[in-house]
């Protein structure tokens, strides 16, 4: 078992589902970049008509994903966030 943190959604995976998910999160991450996500298809064909629609990812939600990931199969790796802005008076 890759992360020990019971509280994380990835606990309870293996290396290779973990590995496998983040393959599958950098090839979306790839085809957002390079406009190769499909939003919605439809056609019509014979008497009827289809059409599917995927629902859009933002680039910053699968870089979080990645990074999520990354850190379960790594339990090491911490994931640099930004700090909070305090205002001082």
């Amino acid at each position: 078992m890759a992360t020990s943190d019971i509280s994380s959604p990835y606990y309870g995976m293996s290396d290779a589902q973990l590995q496998a998910a983040i393959a599958s999160a950098q090839q979306a991450y790839i085809e957002l970049r390079t406009g190769k996500k499909v939003v919605t298809v439809a056609y019509a064909q014979g008497g009827g008509s289809r059409s599917a629609s995927f629902q859009p990812t933002d680039m910053a939600n699968l870089r979080l994903l990645i990074a999520e990931l990354q850190q379960a199969l790594n339990p090491g790796v911490r994931i640099q966030r930004r700090r909070p802005i305090t205002p001082y008076y």
